[in-house]
């Protein structure tokens, strides 16, 4: 079984470009921390180009968070800022880039608006 997170990152990897970071560049990596195990997902986004792996690499920004908590996020039960400031995740690096990338998570299943409806299209 596949789970959300990783449905999440090959769904970004296979679109290729996102316009939503069209005027965003950088390199995010997300450490899932499940004990003495860390998974790692590095997104290199060169305005809205998008290149996906499972590198351990230097990034400008590094996001900390448990396999369940990031999982809950990609799949739109959870929501990422909010897990943020509840301390539920950790950033170094430039926050700004948290921001610009939280806007392609999915929104709540039970959410109305653009956020829901754009979040089951495939690209």
């Amino acid at each position: 079984m596949v789970d959300a997170t990783t449905r999440f990152f090959e769904d970004l990897d296979r679109r290729g470009y996102e316009p939503l970071l069209a005027k965003t560049s950088g390199t995010l990596r997300i450490d899932l921390h499940e004990g003495a195990q860390t998974w790692h997902w590095l997104l290199r986004i060169d305005h809205g180009r998008l290149n996906v792996s499972q590198e351990d690499q230097e990034a400008d920004t590094v996001i900390g968070a448990s396999p369940v908590l990031f999982d809950d996020i990609a799949s739109g039960r959870e929501h990422g800022l909010a897990a943020l400031l509840r301390g539920d995740m950790t950033v170094l690096g430039d926050a700004r880039l948290v921001v610009q990338v939280e806007r392609i998570f999915p929104g709540s299943p039970d959410a109305r608006g653009p956020r829901r409806r754009f979040a089951g299209e495939v690209h």
